[in-house]
């Protein structure tokens, strides 16, 4: 059975809401959601599955934890979409208070499951309609809560204010001008080819990489801008903690944006569920064919440039180097050539992970789950110990992440499976390895 420790987890979000949730208000919200569009779907789905454990065997929770019957995918549909289903909505508050710990912390909707599915279920659509479900009805882990409420008030997911974007920017700028002098990081600037799009964690924790993509951008000869307003940020939690109105109107933000400054394509950093709310989830939620301009991920941009001969790698890695496959970037888009090229280019010795590329396990750290914050970490960290394994046979003293969930889900996996490698965007070593001006760097 389930961990009992997991279900002992206090959160306070969650223990707020159902306080004082009714049974009539759960059936309300579950009968409007399963009466949609997609109720149909979700019907044939589960009158599809054959019980086969395909699904248990691809899942990172269900290897992890000992195979219990409990962790398997399809279980987690069993114990909660398909008790509303079943019951028509009549279910009391803590049934929906266990759906949530399910949805939100045991599934990150990875699909790496559906891959393994002999009729093609899509577990990840029926689980991040459990959310759907949780959100309209407040029952959400209070942290990723807390980021949908940030984009809400800020248009940003950890509540930066438009100066301190602004003087994270001109610091960064300086900070770019000691690799090269005379760097701008231009902002609005109309018509230009690239506008740069980035995730909140970076102006918050994590700002060094705004300076070097600047590098980089300057190097290379590329026409760029960033936004100084509203729509610079599209981390997007909301599309994870099911609010999916707020998730429909940071993107449209985000793409008015662009429309505004009348750029020819964006460029998304090393984020993946950023670039799918962007690309794939906004789009279809707003009722767009897609979206209104090109975007590609920065591994594409990567591809680009080296393949062009735009930068030049003069010092590549000597050391044993293994690469992370983000969930929504390879087996949701298909960059995994292009990352390989992109890693082959600024290391020497890469040792693959077994398995990898599409197949390769998610980290336990996207799809919202690493955002449901303290309370759930070690529960996390229980649900990835196969991702540990699968580190620590390689052998490498470095896992290249190309995606801000990647980068500290492994550094979790690290630090509390004691394994001897560090972390690092592929952007970190690009602008350390790539040749600048002559005369710039000594």
């Amino acid at each position: 059975m389930a961990d009992l420790a997991d279900m002992q987890v206090v959160d306070k979000g969650l223990e707020k809401a159902v306080a004082g949730l009714s049974e009539e208000r759960i059936q309300e919200v579950i009968g409007s959601v399963l009466s949609q569009a997609v109720a149909g779907r979700l019907k044939l789905y589960l009158q599809t599955c054959v019980h086969c454990g395909l699904c248990a065997e691809a899942c990172h929770t269900y290897v992890s934890r000992d195979k219990d019957p409990d962790f398997a995918p399809v279980a987690k549909v069993k114990d909660t979409l398909a008790v509303m289903l079943k019951k028509k909505g009549r279910v009391d508050a803590e049934f929906m208070k266990n759906a949530a710990r399910v949805a939100f912390v045991e599934c990150g909707g990875c699909r790496r499951c559906s891959m393994y599915c002999p009729f093609g279920i899509d577990i990840a659509t029926m689980i991040m309609t459990v959310r759907r479900i949780c959100s309209l009805l407040g029952v959400v882990p209070q942290y990723i809560q807390d980021t949908t409420n940030s984009h809400s008030a800020t248009s940003n997911q950890m509540w930066v204010q438009p100066d301190d974007w602004i003087d994270t920017l001109i610091w960064q700028e300086e900070d770019a001008q000691l690799e090269l002098p005379g760097l701008r990081i231009p902002l609005d600037k109309e018509g230009a080819d690239v506008l740069y799009s980035v995730i909140a964690p970076e102006p918050k924790v994590m700002a060094q990489l705004i300076a070097n993509m600047a590098v980089v951008m300057n190097v290379a000869g590329i026409d760029w801008t960033m936004s100084s307003a509203d729509g610079w940020d599209n981390s997007n939690m909301a599309m994870f903690s099911g609010d999916l109105e707020i998730m429909g109107r940071i993107e449209r933000v985000h793409w008015e944006r662009a429309l505004e400054l009348r750029v020819k394509r964006m460029v998304m950093g090393e984020c993946g569920h950023a670039y799918r709310g962007a690309v794939y989830d906004g789009p279809k939620w707003l009722g767009w064919q897609g979206p209104p301009l090109p975007m590609i991920h920065a591994v594409e941009l990567y591809y680009d440039i080296l393949r062009e001969g735009r930068i030049e790698i003069v010092d590549k890695l000597t050391e044993p180097v293994t690469i992370q496959d983000p969930c929504n970037i390879v087996r949701g888009s298909g960059l995994h050539e292009k990352l390989r090229y992109v890693v082959a280019a600024l290391c020497d010795n890469v040792v693959e992970m077994s398995p990898n590329h599409e197949h390769n396990y998610c980290c336990a750290a996207g799809g919202g789950v690493i955002n449901c914050g303290p309370p759930w970490k070690l529960s996390r960290l229980k649900s990835i110990k196969v991702k540990a394994q699968q580190l620590g046979r390689t052998g490498a003293s470095l896992c290249i992440t190309p995606c801000h969930n990647c980068h500290h889900g492994i550094e979790d996996i690290i630090g509390h499976y004691q394994l001897h490698m560090r972390t690092s965007f592929i952007l970190e070593l690009l602008v350390k390895q790539m040749k600048m001006p002559e005369g710039v760097r000594g």
